[in-house]
């Protein structure tokens, strides 16, 4: 069985059941020994700080590459039925539409609880339409973290890949905040997840281009506010020509969001998963990039 006939399998187990149990979900895994190490550890200096948060990181990074290469050494079928659970683990495509699809609601207090679940931001001051605008940026940031970069690096190196890109990623979430307890001790984890994540972000922006042109590329040149994230934001707004605003941080130009941009959003979100997807199968079908072995 091949990496190809392994990802089709993991995708029809997002499609049909979505995410696994949260007990049983490795990157429930990954966040819980970060968060154990996080508030055992009492800070005391940056450069003890920034040591022990990397050395959590490295915990967090080594437990990945076990889960990844613990298959070969289960009996079959398991070992098949393995691979397929942790590829699945790697990506979320249709849990980040559900998430998206309930913040599409004319109940401002429901919409605010809705996206409260998807952002870190405090929504608790925003307006209609910066709930709208946080939601369709959390989309895109989220398209590019939960589909298309954990199956560029499922590509580039297969399952250790994909796990461990998402075991990065998880600990940016948790860690990789610029404020008093994690600026040290959450850097190592940040700026790794801004390496990782530097190619699949300006990816995801040339997957739009079908759908926008030169528009995609003027947006993506106003995007200057952070090294990755705002890139996929920039083209989003470029396509539904609305604007994406985090106040006092990067507003990107267009008329106000609705409810109905968010719904066009998640559009745009499943025709450029779709494309992706197309590609991933075909570079696997076709032996082009080395990934998981057969």
């Amino acid at each position: 069985m091949d990496a190809l006939v392994l990802l089709l399998l993991a995708l029809l187990w997002d499609i049909l059941l979505g995410e696994p149990p949260a007990k049983l979900h490795p990157v429930v895994w990954f966040g819980r020994i970060a968060g154990f190490i996080d508030s055992h550890y009492k800070r005391r200096s940056p450069v003890r700080d920034f040591l022990v948060g990397t050395a959590t990181a490295l915990v967090v990074l080594v437990f990945a590459l076990s889960l990844s290469i613990l298959p070969p050494f289960v009996t079959y079928p398991l070992n098949y039925a393995l691979a397929v659970y942790f590829i699945k683990s790697s990506f979320a495509i249709r849990s980040l539409h559900e998430h998206i699809a309930r913040t599409v609601t004319d109940d401002i207090e429901e919409k605010r609880k809705a996206v409260s679940m998807i952002v870190s931001r405090d929504v608790k001051g925003l307006d209609v339409y910066h709930l709208n605008s946080a939601s369709i940026e959390s989309l895109a940031e989220n398209l590019n973290d939960s589909v298309i970069a954990p199956l560029f690096y499922f590509l580039l190196f297969g399952l250790p890949g994909a796990l461990i890109y998402r075991a990065v990623n998880t600990l940016d979430a948790m860690l990789g905040y610029r404020n008093e307890r994690y600026e040290y001790f959450g850097k190592f984890s940040a700026r790794l997840d801004d390496a990782l994540n530097f190619i699949p972000a300006r990816l995801t922006v040339l997957l739009y281009l079908p759908l926008g042109g030169r528009k995609v590329f003027r947006y993506y040149r106003l995007a200057r506010f952070k090294i990755n994230s705002d890139k996929p934001m920039a083209v989003m707004s470029a396509i539904l020509g609305v604007w994406l605003e985090k106040p006092g941080f990067y507003r990107f130009p267009g008329k106000a969001p609705e409810n109905h941009d968010i719904k066009r959003a998640l559009k745009v979100y499943w025709l450029v998963v779709a494309e992706w997807l197309v590609i991933v199968s075909i570079l696997l079908a076709t032996g082009v990039c080395p990934c998981l072995s057969r």
